[in-house]
């Protein structure tokens, strides 16, 4: 009984190992570029000539998207590289996620400009959560400043594709950087909104390059 007992249990076990291991998808960007699975906004996208299979979002007024096509996302944690570059103001990229449509999501960004400045102000608006249309980050920076962005630590080089992972279990998000084990943003969204899309975000005037990406459903 024992021995038959053993054997069911790890039978059982390997059931519940499989159906975690189900959760996690790859996606290749590359492939649902060229099969026309990313509905893009407001943006031209290009498939990079690159070893990671990765792609670019053109630079244009106001936001750009990618979404996923039928990835419907609630809990757990996304993955992936992003590169963006050290100019000023040119250069917003991040995710979006529990979308609604093109104009209402939640996003988690990143201003590579302000990895390694100097700027003791400019420093600590490394990495940004905005929940969009209501709360932007003009709005979120006057009336609670510095809650919902910070700096990044350590600072990756801001022309180089670095990690990035984003932890959600609502109403909590952490985002994570390089491997870091310490959370380099930790906040509450500011919506009720548990699901919806999930897709690739830039800002304003702003461009991006994505790859690696991984999601994880909970």
């Amino acid at each position: 009984m024992t021995g038959r007992f053993l054997l069911v249990f790890i039978f059982v076990l390997s059931l519940l190992v499989s159906s975690n291991a189900q959760q996690v998808t790859k996606y290749d960007l590359r492939s649902l570029a060229e099969n026309h699975k990313l509905q893009v906004v407001n943006r031209e996208l290009k498939i990079n000539d690159t070893s990671n299979r990765s792609v670019y979002l053109s630079a244009h007024e106001n936001d750009g998207l990618a979404w996923i096509e039928g990835l419907d996302f609630a809990n757990g944690i996304i993955e992936l590289d992003i590169k963006g570059k050290d100019v000023l103001q040119r250069s917003f990229a991040g995710v979006a996620f529990h979308g609604s449509d093109n104009t209402t999501f939640d996003v988690v960004y990143f201003r590579p400009f302000n990895f390694l400045t100097s700027d003791p102000v400019r420093k600590i608006h490394a990495v940004q959560y905005v929940s969009l249309p209501k709360y932007d980050w003009e709005k979120l920076r006057n009336e609670q400043n510095g809650k919902y962005e910070k700096a990044v630590t350590p600072a990756p080089n801001p022309n180089e594709w670095f990690h990035t992972k984003i932890e959600i279990a609502f109403p909590t998000v952490k985002v994570y950087v390089n491997g870091n084990k310490e959370p380099s943003l930790v906040v509450e969204q500011l919506n009720a909104t548990k699901s919806g899309k999930l897709g690739l975000w830039v800002g304003n005037n702003a461009d991006g390059n994505f790859a690696n990406l991984t999601v994880q459903k909970k």
